[in-house]
């Protein structure tokens, strides 16, 4: 068996998201984002950051660009149920692999849920509705509860301001589907439109492919971890990793004394840590994915950086390959004051490298940076 350190693990983590060395900017947006396994795009400025910090040249223009113009990239719901931008030729093997996840229990009081004949009516009525155009929420409403009745549009969820119609409790599975994504805001409103149509992976194919790519991408990892990435059940991911070393797929290696997982031959690791600092936005791939998370946030950062233990809820702050602090940037007009705060002294040198990581925020952003080394007094998701 192959016995990995942390440190040659996270280097060759931080190769492959291009977090080592970054990207040439002539490389093609949709390919960076690819590495990443999808880019958290909730709030679309984070994603726009965390694609640009991997590339020389990349700005928020050229993500928009990808998104809107060259449709190389898609908005829609990825991994967790969550916002991701996803490599528009990678949506057969996501929507294929996400639908196959068995879902968990309905979280919504019995006189709010919908049933499974319901759920395939909606993702439906959803589909069809947005074939060829691009329709905010209340337009889509309309069409929803045209197609499939009265029922979908009872304002039973809970929502931030009031309450919702019932089929919006589907909108995450249309978009893992492949009969929803976003289209560009009109104004303030945000719209949906259907993707490109394609023919999606078989089941078992697209999960079993989703995981060696996991693997690549964040290996050493178990099926724990895996699970917890994707918001699927233990036992089921269990279940496939078993099924993928029983065929050869993967195989077993010791990641600081405990058992993991690459795929099959991948066993070759840099010798050497990254070394350096880098700024990371707001639920980045890599501070989300990376495990063990007692490792890659260590001591104080664990309480810091971390809300609850969940990750992403603030930028980060890396400093040889660890979290070594947070961040903060707030803009106003064509200048964006960054707000570090280190967990412990820096180096001239990595100060000096956390200007240019400042200045390179400053570039994605299309904004003069400013940077401020200093307490960030701002919250999660400020």
């Amino acid at each position: 068996m192959t016995f990995m350190t942390w440190d040659r693990a996270s280097a060759r983590r931080l190769e492959r998201q291009f977090l080592a060395e970054p990207a040439p900017a002539v490389t093609p947006v949709a390919e960076i984002v690819g590495a990443m396994l999808g880019a958290h795009a909730q709030v679309l400025s984070a994603a726009e950051l965390s694609v640009g910090v991997r590339s020389t040249g990349i700005t928020r223009v050229d993500v928009r660009d990808a998104l809107w113009a060259e449709r190389s990239l898609v908005k829609t719901h990825g991994p967790r149920g969550t916002v991701h931008l996803l490599p528009a030729r990678e949506l057969p093997l996501w929507c294929a692999a996400l639908t196959a996840v068995p879902s968990g229990a309905n979280p919504f009081p019995p006189d709010v849920r919908v049933t499974e004949e319901q759920a395939e009516l909606i993702v439906e009525a959803i589909g069809d509705a947005l074939e060829g155009v691009c329709l905010t929420a209340d337009e889509l409403s309309e069409e929803v509860v045209a197609r499939t009745g009265p029922w979908a549009g009872d304002l039973v969820m809970p929502a931030f301001q009031g309450l919702w119609p019932r089929w919006r409790q589907v909108l995450h599975r249309a978009g893992q589907s492949g009969a929803l994504c976003f289209g560009p805001n009109r104004g303030r409103k945000v719209t949906y439109t259907r993707p490109p149509r394609f023919d999606p992976l078989p089941p078992d194919e697209a999960v079993r492919e989703l995981v060696r790519r996991y693997l690549h991408a964040y290996g050493p990892s178990t099926s724990a971890y895996f699970a917890k990435w994707l918001a699927a059940p233990a036992g089921w991911a269990a279940g496939v990793f078993r099924a993928l070393a029983e065929a050869g797929e993967i195989e077993e290696v010791a990641l600081e004394g405990a058992p993991a997982w690459v795929t099959a031959g991948d066993t070759g690791f840099p010798d050497e840590p990254v070394r350096g600092v880098r700024l990371l936005p707001y639920f980045d791939a890599y501070g989300i994915a990376a495990q063990p998370r007692e490792l890659l946030f260590p001591g104080a950062a664990y309480r810091r950086a971390l809300a609850g233990g969940q990750a992403g809820n603030f930028p980060l702050l890396l400093v040889d390959g660890v979290v070594a602090g947070v961040w903060h940037q707030r803009r106003q007009g064509r200048r964006t004051t960054v707000t570090v705060e280190p967990l412990g002294p820096l180096s001239a040198s990595a100060e000096r490298e956390l200007g240019e990581r400042a200045e390179r925020v400053g570039e994605v952003l299309e904004a003069r940076p400013e940077l401020v080394i200093g307490e960030v007094t701002a919250g999660p998701h400020a």
